[in-house]
C-alpha cells in the first residue's frame, strides 16, 4: 500500500477524517434473470426470460444455492418458542406446501376465501408473476438442543461460529433456530414469501431478525455478467458457477461421509452482515482502493491482468514488492493461498437508513456464502482475513448465523419429514 514519509497510509488519514454527506435515493432496478430447474439435474443458467420465470421447487438440493442468483433478497431468521414436537412438524408441513405454491407464482393454499376469517394468503403478490422465486430453509445449530428429540440428527459440522477477527456482532442480528432465504427479481415477491412463512409459524416460531437485500454482489451461472458491490468493485468474479460440478462436490455439497445421511446432499449456509464505511471508502485515491482489493476498478481485472477473468498472478513482482499487495483482499481468500478451498457465494448488498449516532449511511454487504463444512471453508478464511485483510478498515461484521440446509425434497417429500425422519 502507498504510504506517506510519516509512515501512515493515505487510507489510515482519510479514514480519521471528518465524513460528511446526505442519503441519496438508491434506484433499485429490478433485474431480470430466470431459470428452470428438473428434478435430480442441474440448474439452467440460462435466461428463460420475463419475470414470469419458475425455479422448481424440488429437486436434488434446494433451489436457491446453485441456481442463478436473483436480484433481490428477503432473509429471516427465526426461534422457536413452541414446545411442541408436533406444532413444529405442522408448521414445517405448511412452510412447504406455501413454498412451493408461492415458487410456481400460485397464492398460498388454505381453501376458498371465507368473509369471517383471515384470507390465506396476504394478497400483495396477486397479479404478480413468480419472478424466479426460490424459497430455502435452514436450521441452526439451537434446534438441536432437547426440546423436540433432534439431538440425535444434529450435524457435527454445525457447530456455533467461534469468535473470529474483527467481529462485532449484534445479539439482535446474530443466530436463530431457523432461517429463510428467499430471493426473487421482484422485491414485492421476495417480501410477499418470508411474510406469509412467518404468519403461518405464528405461535410456533418468532421472527429473529431479517434483512432485505438488493443487486446481487455475485454471480452464480457462467451467463451472469459479475455484478459490483457498494464499493465500485465487482464482486464474486472467482465464484463457483453452478455448472462446476466438481467444484460443488468438493467444497459446497454434503457427500456420503456425513456423520448425518439425511443431510447429504444439502450444504451449510454461513450469513454474515458486513457494514461498510462507505464515506471514508469514497476519500480514498483510486490507487490505494484497487491495491485493497488487488484489481483494477474499471474493469475488475487483477492487478497482474488485462480482463476480469484473467488468473491472479500472485508471484508476479514489481521491483522488491509483489504487484498484488499481500494483504489485498484478492489474494488472502484465493484457493490458491488456501489449499484449493472455495465457497459459493450468494450475497447481495443492504442499505437500512443512516446510523443516528454518527449521521452516515448503514449499508454495506449482507454475505451468504454455502459450504459443505464451515470450519474448513468459511471459519478457516474469516481469520486469515480477519487478522490481515486490508480491506478491514473499511468493514465491520455486525451480524452472524450458520445454518444447516437439507438438501432438496422429492416428490411427496415435506420439511417436516425431513427433518424428524
Amino acid at each position: 500500500m502507498a504510504e506517506s514519509s510519516t509512515g501512515f497510509s493515505r487510507r489510515t488519514f482519510l479514514t480519521g477524517a471528518g465524513a460528511t454527506g446526505a442519503l441519496t435515493a438508491v434506484g433499485l432496478a429490478v433485474g431480470v434473470s430466470g431459470c428452470t430447474r428438473e428434478h435430480g439435474k442441474p440448474a439452467n443458467s440460462g435466461s428463460v426470460g420475463g419475470d414470469g420465470s419458475v425455479v422448481a421447487f424440488r429437486g436434488a438440493h434446494q433451489a436457491g444455492i446453485d441456481t442463478p442468483a436473483q436480484d433481490r433478497l428477503a432473509f429471516a431468521a427465526f426461534d422457536v418458542v413452541t414446545k411442541s414436537r408436533a406444532e413444529l412438524s405442522s408448521m414445517l408441513q405448511a412452510w412447504t406446501a406455501a413454498a412451493e405454491a408461492m415458487a410456481e407464482g400460485k397464492q398460498v393454499p388454505g381453501g376458498a376465501s371465507n368473509p369471517a376469517a383471515p384470507p390465506a394468503d396476504t394478497g400483495e403478490a396477486l397479479g404478480l408473476p413468480a419472478s424466479s422465486l426460490t424459497v430455502t430453509v435452514g436450521y441452526g445449530p439451537g434446534l438441536f438442543d432437547d426440546r423436540f428429540g433432534l439431538a440425535g440428527r444434529r450435524p457435527a459440522a454445525l457447530q456455533e461460529l467461534p469468535a473470529l477477527p474483527g467481529d462485532a456482532l449484534r445479539p439482535d442480528r446474530s443466530g436463530g433456530d431457523l432461517c429463510i432465504q428467499a430471493c426473487a427479481n421482484d422485491p414485492q415477491v421476495a417480501f410477499h414469501a418470508v411474510r406469509n412463512l412467518a404468519r403461518l409459524g405464528r405461535g410456533t416460531v418468532v421472527m429473529r431478525w431479517s434483512q432485505l437485500g438488493f443487486g446481487r454482489t455475485s454471480s452464480t451461472g457462467s451467463s451472469q455478467a459479475t455484478p459490483r458491490n457498494l464499493m465500485g468493485f465487482k464482486d464474486g468474479t472467482r465464484n463457483i458457477k453452478s455448472d462446476e460440478t466438481d467444484a460443488l462436490d468438493a467444497n459446497v455439497w454434503v457427500g456420503s461421509n456425513t456423520d448425518q445421511p439425511w443431510m447429504t446432499g444439502g450444504s451449510y449456509l454461513v450469513a454474515r452482515r458486513i457494514r461498510m464505511r462507505i464515506e471514508s471508502w469514497d476519500r480514498d485515491f483510486l490507487a490505494d482502493q484497487e491495491n485493497v482489493f488487488g484489481r483494477f476498478k474499471s474493469s475488475g481485472a487483477p492487478l497482474t491482468g488485462t480482463h476480469e477473468f484473467d488468473t491472479p498472478n500472485f508471484e508476479q513482482a514489481d521491483g522488491d514488492k509483489p504487484v498484488i499487495p499481500d494483504d489485498a483482499h484478492i489474494r488472502l481468500a484465493s484457493p490458491e493461498q488456501n489449499g484449493g478451498v472455495r465457497i459459493l457465494r450468494r450475497g447481495y448488498s443492504y442499505t437500512d437508513g443512516i446510523d443516528a449516532a454518527t449521521g452516515e449511511l448503514d449499508a454495506g454487504l449482507f454475505f451468504i456464502a454455502f459450504q459443505n463444512d464451515p470450519r474448513t471453508h468459511f471459519v478457516a478464511l474469516q481469520r486469515k482475513l480477519g487478522m490481515h485483510d486490508a480491506l478491514n478498515e473499511y468493514i465491520s461484521h455486525t451480524g452472524s448465523a450458520l445454518f444447516a440446509c437439507p438438501p432438496g425434497l422429492k416428490a411427496g417429500e415435506t420439511w417436516a419429514g425431513q427433518l424428524f425422519g
